[in-house]
């Protein structure tokens, strides 16, 4: 865990700097503060927020010169006491131009506030889309212009909308703060138009520079498009923390909360139980004693569906129910006595039923859901297809995936296949998902996707008439290994907003309680219904 968690440092440090040292001293020579430095003049000194996407781009787009961080930050963390969503584009980083996975960000980032109901505030440097890539992120669903698209949706929801004009804002990302509930500008630095003075030449045949076509005189005094002028960054970043001071309560979901306890096991303990070999067993309940509460953890029918620990407990005094895979070796009742069994994160049919039965209460009882993810699939086998595995797995996915309570995962270790559906991966909206660096995310593990890739092909060959060496077996058995498990990595997940981040272990507890807190800002309207369950 310790090499584990250098890694994860050092590919952090390597991203805060965004287009490098050079690129940063060439912006800040024009007065303008870096991407993070805004962010950090904006949040409250001292008190903890949340990175939303921090490794997105990771080792994606090579050929264009990489995309550290999607090109944009993006947090959620208190503003002025408040809890906010803040998005800040990094013009070290391709002038802050749009790649197709800023646009994924931007979008997370928006559905964050969107859910839970949280102001957000937009950083604006952004020289638009990138144009080599414009097909990729330009007009389907969830590309570029979707985000206008929230800017309303938000706007009607109530949701607050400040933006800071800091850099560039040019084309049809000139919509987004002037959507917004307040626009502010930095006076010669910050520039909104639909097209530059280049393309105004181009087009019209009219010379005019950037300034007048579009700065901070232009549209504070003429248009009358931005609200304020600021000399500086630091004088606008202060201005939204006055707007946000003065904002008013809203109603909330109402969620349990009572005074925080520590947990009765150290937090750090974390680093020390989950196994480096993923095949090893370990006992998930002493993850949960890290965790939870000291002695809040109440299980649900411990005795019964034993691969899936639940539970109702508290996480920094919330109220929480706990759904987890369970990896330990236990002495199971069998038919004529008991015996062994590694529970290995595999679900049976009695998992899935308690697991379906537990989310059904906590959403009848209004009671957020903690996913702890070390899953190898549903338990496969004419044993398990007779007993109706797929029935039992589907009343588990359908428990889960209309839930009207907020869920949050987290991938402990192995994420794999139907297992990483049931227990609310990406696809069945948490309202924050967050790996750990042990954790492994793919249809199914390496070892066996490989062998099941080499025996098809293998099969293939033979058909033609060729029979593979036994070294030419091994060879492609260990290339297609290879591929497969750079695949399994949760940087590769990060890097596709799989997951919102890869996180130290010890940080679980507070994103949990920060999540939660974010959650009560938006009340449940939706009635709990699971449609269809064949029982």
């Amino acid at each position: 865990m310790k090499n584990l968690l250098d890694e994860l440092a050092l590919k952090h440090q390597k991203i805060v700097l965004g287009g490098g040292e050079k690129k940063i001293a060439a912006h800040k020579k024009k007065g303008k503060m870096t991407a993070w430095e805004r962010v950090h003049f904006l949040l409250d000194p001292q008190r903890p927020y949340t990175e939303i996407g921090m490794f997105a781009g990771e080792g994606m787009y090579e050929a264009e010169g990489g995309c550290p961080n999607g090109g944009v930050v993006c947090v959620m963390g208190y503003v002025a006491g408040k809890l906010c969503v803040v998005v800040s584009n990094d013009a070290t980083v391709k002038a802050g131009a749009w790649f197709p996975i800023t646009a994924k960000k931007n979008l997370r980032a928006q559905e964050i506030a969107m859910e839970n109901r949280l102001p957000i505030i937009y950083l604006v440097d952004s020289a638009g889309v990138y144009l080599p890539m414009q097909a990729d992120v330009f007009a389907d669903k969830e590309h570029f212009g979707r985000t206008f698209r929230n800017n309303a949706q938000l706007s009607a929801m109530g949701v607050p909308q400040i933006s800071a004009i800091m850099g560039s804002c040019v084309a049809g990302g000139a919509y987004l703060p002037i959507m917004s509930d307040y626009a502010f500008i930095v006076e010669g630095t910050g520039s909104v138009f639909l097209a530059g003075s280049y393309l105004v030449k181009s087009s019209i045949g009219e010379d005019v520079d950037n300034e007048t076509l579009g700065g901070a005189a232009t549209h504070t005094q003429i248009s009358g498009v931005v609200d304020r002028a600021f000399p500086d960054d630091a004088s606008c970043l202060e201005a939204i923390r006055n707007v946000i001071d003065k904002l008013g309560e809203k109603p909330k979901a109402g969620f349990n909360r009572k005074e925080s306890t520590s947990p009765a096991r150290p937090i750090e303990d974390l680093h020390a139980i989950v196994p480096e070999d993923r095949n090893k067993p370990y006992d998930m309940q002493e993850v949960i004693d890290c965790l939870v509460d000291a002695g809040s953890f109440d299980p649900y029918k411990p005795d019964y569906g034993q691969t899936i620990l639940c539970g109702l407990a508290r996480i920094d005094g919330w109220a929480v129910g706990i759904v987890a895979n369970q990896r330990k070796i236990v002495k199971a009742k069998k038919s004529g006595g008991t015996q062994e069994m590694q529970m290995g994160g595999v679900i049976y049919s009695d998992s899935a039923d308690k697991a379906a039965r537990f989310i059904m209460n906590c959403n009848q009882q209004r009671i957020p859901l903690i996913f702890l993810q070390d899953v190898n699939g549903f338990m496969v086998g004419s044993r398990s297809e007779h007993g109706g595995i797929i029935k039992d797995g589907a009343k588990l996915v359908s428990a889960m995936a209309n839930s009207v309570v907020p869920k949050f995962t987290f991938m402990v270790g192995n994420s794999y296949g139907a297992g990483n559906y049931a227990m609310c991966g990406k696809a069945y909206d948490p309202r924050l998902i967050y790996a750990w660096p042990t954790s492994q995310t793919a249809v199914m593990s390496g070892a066996s996707a490989a062998k099941t890739l080499v025996q098809i092909q293998e099969a293939t060959l033979k058909s033609r008439g060729v029979e593979l060496e036994e070294k030419d077996r091994q060879k492609l058995l260990d290339e297609v290994t290879a591929t497969y498990n750079s695949q399994l990595s949760p940087y590769y997940a990060a890097a596709r907003l799989w997951v919102d981040g890869i996180i130290d272990p010890v940080k679980t507890r507070e994103i949990i309680s920060m999540g939660i807190e974010a959650a009560n800002h938006a009340p449940i309207e939706k009635p709990y219904a699971v449609g269809v369950i064949q029982t």
